[in-house]
Formats: structure tokens, sequence, C-alpha cells
């Protein structure tokens, strides 16, 4: 009687929680059931929220090294890694999701995927966090001049930095496990993150006023670790790599209709909503920093990226 294959494992880590409509969760739950769909039980995708097997930096180095197989992954972070997908995070690039999808499903993305691959990283699918807006508990941000004197987290990313310098504002880079407690106990006094992310981690518990900057656009990268991908035999690499696929479509979809929800139930917890008409002035002051970041993201997707906005 011939021996049953053994099943193989794929274990998808992320930071955030598993909640029903948290975007990271989304996807992972997303990619687990179109690769079922395909390949019934023959690999086991086991889902870890919550930073179990790991924070993003050290997911993204375990999977250059072959020792994680899977995360979905904040765009900044991989950036440290390949800085050409800080192309993503440059302030008011996209003005909306399809905008962002267009690029990142055309010559820009399939650039960036070829850099990641050359550093041992696979992305199987740019999924979307949502544009990131800015939660702070001194007032509400509706022109630069309301950041000034406000400490606002951020991530290790020097284009967060700079956007935060650019337009007067003071960051803190600070790791995510430390950020709830920090605005807490007045450490710092806001953040910048997408709507999905303040709502699944109840930062309205800990800030008042939320504006709808949209100032980056958040693509979380659904990655596989090219050593686990490349082990797999050819018919159940190319089903995770259709599966990758169709779970960016699905979870993109499901994250674009969650946002109404989201906002509307900040509003209800009490934050104080805001929107931001006129983007005009934070634009102005975010310009040169397209010129001074062309060298680490290269010239031609900078080049690309701007052409396919306009």
């Amino acid at each position: 009687m011939p021996r049953a294959q053994p099943r193989s494992i794929l274990r998808i880590g992320w930071t955030s929680g598993d909640g029903a409509q948290d975007p990271y969760a989304l996807g992972a739950r997303e990619f687990q059931k179109a690769l079922a769909a395909r390949i019934g039980e023959r690999i086991d995708v086991q889902l870890y929220p919550n930073r179990a097997i790991g924070d993003e930096r050290p997911l993204v180095d375990g999977m250059r090294l072959g020792t994680v197989d899977m995360g979905v992954i904040t765009n900044a972070v991989i950036a440290q890694v390949e800085p050409a997908f800080q192309v993503n995070d440059m302030p008011f690039l996209f003005s909306s999701e399809e905008q962002g999808h267009r690029v990142l499903d055309g010559a820009v993305g399939s650039q960036l995927r070829q850099r990641l691959e050359a550093k041992g990283i696979v992305p199987l699918g740019y999924m979307e966090g949502g544009f990131r807006h800015m939660i702070n508990n001194v007032r509400p941000v509706v022109q630069p001049a309301d950041l000034k004197g406000i400490k606002f987290r951020v991530l290790q990313s020097p284009i967060y930095l700079e956007m935060y310098r650019s337009l007067g504002g003071n960051a803190v880079p600070m790791a995510w496990g430390e950020t709830f407690t920090a605005v807490q106990q007045g450490a710092i006094d806001g953040l910048e993150v997408p709507l999905g992310i303040i709502e699944q981690n109840k930062l309205y518990e800990v800030t008042k006023y939320l504006s709808l900057t949209g100032h980056i656009y958040s693509m979380i990268g659904l990655l596989i670790a090219k050593r686990s991908l490349d082990k797999l035999p050819a018919d159940l690499k190319a089903a995770v790599i259709e599966a990758g696929a169709e779970a960016t479509k699905a979870q993109r979809a499901a994250n674009g209709a969650a946002q109404a929800v989201f906002r509307g139930s900040l509003a209800q917890h009490g934050m104080q909503v805001n929107e931001v008409p006129d983007k005009a002035a934070f634009r102005r002051g975010v310009l040169p920093m397209y010129e001074s970041f062309r060298g680490q993201i290269g010239t031609d997707i900078i080049r690309d990226a701007l052409a396919a906005v306009q």
C-alpha cells in the first residue's frame, strides 16, 4: 500500500490581531481559504497572529533565512530590506485605492517583485491596509501647521520621519508592541495608522482626534520565503502563487468595504473625526522628498509611479 504523502506546512505570521476585519488577518485567512480550495489538505496553512512567531522585522529576516515560511507584512518594514519598496510609502502619492492597485498590479509592482525575490522573499500579493490617517490627543489636524508640537509614533522608516519633518511635526520611531502603552501613558501624543488598525486594536480608547489625512496608502505584503516556495513540488508551488493572487483580490475588496464601517464605529466610540478637505499644502510640503529619495528607491521606479498616477 503506497504511503500517504506527508503534508507540507506553511506557517504564516503577522503582528496585529485576528479580528474578523483586521486587514492582516483577513489577508492570511483569504490565502488559507484560496489554497485549500485548490489543493485540499495537501498543505496545512497555520495562522499565527499577535506576534506569535515574531515582530515584523524578525519575520522578514526569518523569511530571508528560510526559518519563517510566510508573513503579512507592513510595506515600511519590507522597505528596510529592499529600499525600492519605499515608493509605496511616498506621502500623498496615491489619491485613491484604485490608483494604488493599478500601480502595484502593473510595471512598478513587477519591478518591486523582482527586487525582493533577489533578496530571498517572494511577494504573493500586494494587499491593502487602507489609507493611513493621523490620530492624536492634542488637536484635530486640518493643515500642516496643526502638526506643530505633536509627538507622533511612526514606523522605523526614513520616509515617515522625513514626512513629519517636512511638515513641521515631531516623529518618534517606535516598535508596534510598545505603542498602545506609550499613548496611554502620554509618552507620545498619537500615531498614524489605517482605520482598520485603529478599530481592531481599540486605539479609540487612548486617542481622541481622528484626522482623515490619507497621507500614505498602506500596502501590506503577502510574502513567502523563496526557500519555502522552492521546496514545494511544481503543482503546489503554482497553487500557492494562484492562491496569493486570488486572496489579494478578495482581501482588497473586503478591506475596502470595511472602511465606512470602521469610520462609523470609531465615531461611535467617541473619536472626533474630521475631514482634511485641502491636501495641496501637505503635498507642497513633501514634494522635495520625491527628489531626495530618488537614489534609494530607483529613478525608474519613481518615474513609473509618478507617471501612473497622473
